[in-house]
């Protein structure tokens, strides 16, 4: 049962994540596109297999449900109790730190997530808040078996 809690806020926090990015990216000029790094790459894997990626339009929709299930599965990780929170902000940290410094390494382009201080900022922040929402959600199922 804590495993579907944990889930459950994974899920919670990976929306929260995916709704704040999408929103930022419409009416904010310095956003992240972390959509832009995960269609190149999807783009990169397929070719490196011999594959033809897929049209944009195609190619977005993998990215991003691609997005939601993994961000699910890793702040999933934020799990139930106590250390819930301290655990859901450090993976959310951690993410975000990570959204900012490996793209350039991983070759899929810096400028998605790195291109100013504020697009860096707003990476960081958006990763952390989903590390929250997770932890909030587990925190608050796990709470309704004390009742």
């Amino acid at each position: 049962m804590e495993a579907i809690k944990s889930l459950a806020g994974g899920l919670a926090g990976a929306i929260a994540l995916t709704v704040t990015h999408e929103t930022l990216r419409r009416f904010v000029s310095e956003a992240p596109r972390m959509d832009v790094l995960g269609m190149r790459a999807i783009s990169k894997i397929m070719r490196k297999a011999g594959k033809e990626p897929p049209a944009d339009g195609d190619l977005r929709t993998w990215a991003m449900v691609g997005d939601v299930v993994s961000n699910s599965l890793y702040y999933s990780l934020a799990g139930t109790g106590k250390n819930a929170w301290l655990r859901g902000g450090l993976l959310g940290a951690g993410a975000g730190a990570g959204a900012v410094l490996l793209p350039g390494p991983l070759g899929l382009g810096s400028d998605p997530s790195n291109r100013s201080d504020s697009t860096r900022a707003m990476t960081v922040g958006i990763y952390l808040l989903g590390g929250l929402v997770a932890a909030a959600v587990g925190s608050a199922l796990a709470s309704d078996k004390d009742e």
